[in-house]
């Protein structure tokens, strides 16, 4: 399970983040296909760290709204 961030691109797309997985970045023209998209990713990049015998780093991610 993993925490992840979206939101809208420049292009009217929607982008959506892993923060715990460093470059780990997809996006969909809508939501739900964003989200579809990376957990396809999600599961790419820790499938490509495991093979190569690299530890998948823990979601130690911590979401606040700041206001300003």
């Amino acid at each position: 399970m993993r925490q992840v961030i979206i939101y809208p691109g420049e292009d009217g797309f929607r982008v959506v983040e892993c923060p715990s997985l460093p470059g780990c970045i997809s996006q969909g023209k809508t939501k739900e296909e964003a989200i579809s998209n990376i957990r396809e990713a999600i599961a790419e990049y820790t499938t490509a760290l495991e093979e190569d015998g690299l530890p998948v780093p823990d979601d130690r991610f911590e979401l606040l709204t700041v206001a300003v």
